[in-house]
Parts: structure tokens; C-alpha cells; sequence
């Protein structure tokens, strides 16, 4: 009918209807073999029951229309197979044409969402994001030192460096029984002498109030860490 119209066929109706024609014939070709096999079976018997009335003549011709109905059997288990294997083959094709129209559609999908993004747009967003994550991150690290400069006590910092130097004598004793101690590299470290190996002491600059000579702290230096932040977070604002 379409090709009456001259309008061609779509792939997937040809196929359908190629398909359809091949089941037929298998489903005819499976009814004329089970015919032939019930033939087979009835001249079987009719052999055996010539051969006791011992006509012999009867019999050979007989059994010559056995032999052909057994090679016709064998033809239309051929001819079954020929067709499943074309049947098989037009499966392929289709499953073919589906893959094909599956990577069209996938084609044009990716074709309208690389026109959808605009690369331009993109680049600035991402340069606004990483501009916005280090002035959040400058925020954070300026509210930590505003926090920590408002719930510190006077006597936190005494009572820190006492314990940070009793963990470090106890590490310089740990080291002294364990492994030789090496050259000072102005650190306040002893070297062994011919006595033996001596205590390790590192800090050892701590007065008399448990402070270490070297310690840099109080409000001088987090306020030059403070203004800093400052400083680079002024810089962000006034890129922009």
C-alpha cells in the first residue's frame, strides 16, 4: 500500500514484516514435517505387518517410500534451520538500525546542550566562585583570630608554655635513652660529650616565668596577622 502511495517504507516495517513471513514459513515447514513424520511411523507399521504376511514385493516398495519420506524429513529440518538463520541475521540488522538511531539521537542531544553552554559565562563564573571561596576563607581566618584573641585568658599562655615544656623535656629524655644526640644547629641543642649522652634540651631558653626566649606572642603579633588579612581582603574588594 505505501509503495502504491510512493511513500518507501520505514527500516523497522520491512524488517517486521520480513520477520512475520519467516515465522510463517517455519510454523508451515513444522507441519508438513510432522505430517511426514506420522507418515514415517504408519508405513513403519504397515512394513512390518507386510513382512509377516510374507509379501516381499509389497515390502521393498514400501520401504523405497520410507527412505524418501525420511530424506524429505531430513530437507525441512534444513530448510527450518536456513530460516531461523535468517531470521537471526534480520534481528541483527534491526538491532543494527536501533543502535544507529539511538547514536543520531545521542549526537543531537550533545549538539543542543554544547550550544547551550557558553564557555565565556562559564570561565567567569568559576573565576567568581574561586574570587568568593578566598574571601570567604580570608573571613573565616580573620573571625578565627578575633575569637581567639577575645576568649583568651592572661593566664592561658603561662599555663600552655608549662605544658608544652614538660612534653618536650619528656621527649629530650625519650631521645637521650634511645639514639645519640646530633651537632647543635643553633637551636639550643647539647651535644654528647665524652661523659655520654647528655639530655636534650630544646627551648631552652625558658625564663622564670615558664616563657621560651624565642616565643613571638602576645597582641603585637596578631595584630600585624590581623591587619595582613585585612589588607588582602581591602586588595579582593577593590579588584572588583
Amino acid at each position: 500500500m505505501g509503495a502504491l502511495l510512493g511513500k518507501e517504507k520505514p527500516l523497522k516495517e520491512v524488517l517486521r514484516e520480513n520477520k512475520r513471513m519467516i515465522n510463517r514459513a517455519i510454523r508451515e515447514l513444522d507441519r508438513e514435517r510432522v505430517a511426514l513424520e506420522r507418515e514415517e511411523k504408519r508405513i513403519t507399521v504397515d512394513i512390518k505387518k507386510m513382512a509377516k504376511e510374507q509379501q516381499m514385493g509389497a515390502v521393498k516398495v514400501m520401504a523405497k517410500d520410507l527412505v524418501r519420506t525420511r530424506a524429505h524429513i531430513t530437507k525441512f529440518i534444513e530448510m527450518r534451520s536456513h530460516l531461523q538463520s535468517c531470521g537471526l541475521k534480520l534481528q541483527t540488522v534491526k538491532s543494527h538500525q536501533a543502535m544507529a538511531d539511538a547514536m543520531k539521537n545521542t549526537t543531537k542531544a550533545m549538539m543542543k546542550m554544547n550550544k547551550a553552554v557558553n564557555a565565556p559565562a562559564l570561565s567567569k563564573m568559576m573565576a567568581e566562585f574561586e574570587k568568593e571561596n578566598m574571601r570567604s576563607e580570608m573571613m573565616q581566618e580573620i573571625m578565627g583570630e578575633m575569637l581567639d584573641d577575645a576568649m583568651e585568658e592572661p593566664g592561658d599562655e603561662e599555663e600552655t608554655e608549662k605544658i608544652v615544656s614538660q612534653v618536650l623535656d619528656e621527649i629530650g629524655i625519650s631521645f637521650g635513652e634511645e639514639i645519640p644526640v646530633g651537632p647543635t644547629l643553633g637551636t639550643g641543642t647539647e651535644i654528647a660529650t665524652s661523659s655520654g649522652p647528655q639530655k636534650v634540651s630544646i627551648g631552652s631558653g625558658v625564663g622564670a616565668g615558664g616563657t621560651q626566649s624565642g616565643y613571638v606572642g602576645g597582641a603585637g603579633g596578631g595584630d600585624s596577622t590581623l591587619n595582613d588579612l585585612e589588607e588582602r581582603l581591602n586588595n579582593l574588594n577593590n579588584r572588583d
